[in-house]
């Protein structure tokens, strides 16, 4: 197959995290031919959707992660699949693209499903299971994000699209700082924020579980650095070997239909102690760290199931 994929800059990926470094190692070890571009290089041409970029050839060496070949114009509808993996923010650059990518339904698989993408950010789509997550608030409004701390003591705030821990702070019953931290956001972006009830078990790890197609395919627990509140690994969280509980069994079999059912072929969610917090559809990772604890091939997993797709 022709595959392509649209994300970040290549060369600055870590050959040893990076999920999508190791998809597409994956898919060149089974034939496919790779075509890398950036979402800046993603257009509408008078009908058609076009990309520049780069045949890709991935290579697992520190600092040189991809040989690329001179910078080419193609026309993605010719492409069996393209892959939806730049990172948030999810902002409207982010969902413009989307809308490009949607044009190419009927002749091009896009993984994840860029409408459902677009319709189900990361902390949204858990909306829709309010018995599976800790209380929640998404507001603007400084009087309604107080009246939830208000009633719920400790407090996890943070920007409602953002990522990789970026804006997460974590204010406590007695914290003076919501007004000042209101201000900070609403000098830079008119997105709403989103509220949690802390959950003192984030200290014992937030484990990211992977699913793909609907399926649970295994878990890591990241564990905060000493002296944070955040697990993220871009901020210094551990990851450890963890295995499924029959709660996270739960979430996932509550989850699972509609994630497949929307095309959303490689989820990660995240899970703190008994509560689901995210849902992550844009650009989940995790699958380098499950492929070492657990010896489970979590790429070819992926990409058996997109081959069956496109069969």
């Amino acid at each position: 197959m022709k595959i392509a994929f649209q994300m970040d800059p290549i060369g600055a990926v870590n050959i040893n995290a990076d999920s999508s470094f190791r998809l597409a190692e994956e898919a060149q070890a089974r034939g496919h031919t790779l075509f890398f571009y950036t979402p800046d290089h993603l257009a509408y041409q008078e009908g058609r959707i076009t990309a520049r970029g780069h045949d890709m050839t991935v290579q697992r060496v520190v600092g040189d992660p991809a040989i690329l070949g001179e910078m080419r114009e193609v026309d993605l509808s010719e492409f069996d699949v393209v892959w939806l993996r730049q990172d948030p923010p999810f902002d409207m650059h982010y969902i413009t693209s989307t809308h490009l990518l949607d044009r190419l339904s009927g002749t091009t698989l896009v993984v994840n499903n860029p409408f459902w993408v677009r319709n189900y950010p990361e902390k949204l789509l858990v909306l829709d299971f309010p018995d599976l997550t800790p209380p929640t608030t998404i507001a603007r409004d400084l009087v309604t994000i107080r009246a939830f701390k208000e009633k719920h003591g400790d407090v996890i705030l943070k920007p409602l699209y953002g990522n990789g821990g970026a804006g997460v702070f974590k204010l406590t019953q007695d914290d003076r700082n919501l007004s000042s931290l209101h201000e900070l956001f609403s000098g830079f972006t008119r997105e709403p924020l989103i509220v949690q009830k802390f959950l003192p078990d984030v200290a014992k790890g937030d484990k990211r579980v992977i699913l793909v197609d609907g399926e649970p395919v295994g878990a890591i627990n990241r564990v905060p650095a000493e002296g944070e509140t955040r697990s993220n690994m871009h901020v210094g969280g551990r990851p450890e070997k963890v295995g499924l509980t029959d709660r996270d069994r739960e979430i996932c079999a509550r989850i699972g239909g509609v994630l497949k059912e929307k095309g959303q072929v490689f989820v990660g969610i995240d899970v703190i102690g008994d509560f689901l917090t995210e849902i992550n559809v844009t650009s989940p990772t995790g699958i380098q760290e499950l492929e070492r604890f657990d010896g489970v091939n979590i790429a070819g997993k992926i990409w058996d199931v997109i081959e069956a797709k496109r069969a």
